[in-house]
């Protein structure tokens, strides 16, 4: 049995490929036009498309002499349905927090004045 979830993870990991993914959510780019913005040679955005490619993040397609890049999100619906179910905790409420201590220690008597120190008149 193979885990769909890890060659995703292990994609999105890297910055760059996850701008390259921002980039495709725009639109259909070619592969030259989605190396442009980068510093990196044509072979190393290659090589990134690649990566996305095997995780199913995105598809390419020859187009006459152009090899397009689309984006597929669908492929990322396991990795995003995994990380709803971490989303089923309640989110703290911190004023609750707050009002339910103020109620606790309202009828805390103050501690003592720390005796290890003297005040100077």
């Amino acid at each position: 049995m193979t885990d769909p979830l890890s060659p995703i993870f292990s994609a999105l990991a890297d910055p760059t490929r996850r701008a390259i993914l921002g980039m495709l959510l725009e639109d259909d780019m070619a592969v030259t036009d989605v190396a442009e913005p980068f510093a990196m040679s044509l072979a190393a955005i290659s090589k990134h498309l690649q990566v996305l490619a095997d995780a199913g993040l995105i598809s390419r397609e020859k187009r006459g002499r152009v090899i397009w890049c689309k984006l597929e999100p669908d492929a990322m619906r396991a990795a995003s349905v995994w990380m709803q179910g971490f989303g089923q905790f309640e989110p703290v409420d911190l004023d609750a927090l707050e009002r339910f201590l103020e109620t606790e220690l309202r009828d805390v008597p103050p501690a003592p004045p720390d005796q290890g120190t003297t005040e100077v008149d």
